[in-house]
């Protein structure tokens, strides 16, 4: 739960916590008439460490994060991952289904910022996103900023959509 007064900074969210290893079997491709899965193309922004330290990658697409590329390139453990705000009683808003966004890029490109607002015009988030450079890992950070009323009774919660894509490739990042 995240009151309208904090801030709050997922370390390397994408890491330890959500990028599971995935047994060698599970890696195995799919046979013939097994459904196919594609993220979506348009991205809004794209993003790395300036090092070569980190060894991640990451999309924004919808005004949600889309994909981690990690340890590779070639390698997504994420779908989507958004958030939800509800106030427990009367409503509760999903980023891609019930806000609109608008997207700034830092000036060297290497961060992006959404800002999403609800039909409602009630309150806003403001997330930024950058690929951690000590580490693989993408740090996300987002903040509620009520518009109307104190925001007292918004909550804020994290939704994670794996991906449906499978690697062979183990990895437990430092975080």
């Amino acid at each position: 739960m995240i009151r309208s007064t904090s801030s709050v900074v997922l370390c390397a969210v994408l890491a330890a916590a959500l990028l599971p290893a995935v047994s060698e079997a599970a890696a195995a491709a799919p046979g013939p008439g097994a459904v196919s899965h594609f993220g979506l193309a348009r991205k809004d922004c794209l993003g790395t460490a300036r090092n070569t330290t980190s060894k991640a990658w990451f999309t924004v697409a919808g005004g949600v994060l889309s994909d981690v590329y990690a340890p590779v390139i070639d390698n997504t453990n994420v779908e989507t991952l958004q958030f939800a705000v509800t106030d427990g009683r009367s409503f509760t808003d999903l980023q891609t289904r019930d806000m609109t966004y608008t997207v700034r890029t830092s000036a060297g490109g290497m961060a992006c910022e959404v800002t999403s607002t609800p039909r409602s015009g009630r309150y806003r988030l403001v997330t930024e996103y950058l690929a951690d450079p000590a580490r693989t890992g993408v740090l996300i950070r987002t903040r509620l900023e009520p518009l109307k009323d104190s925001g007292r009774d918004l909550k804020v919660y994290v939704r994670f959509d794996a991906s449906r894509q499978r690697s062979a490739r183990r990895w437990a990042p430092s975080c």
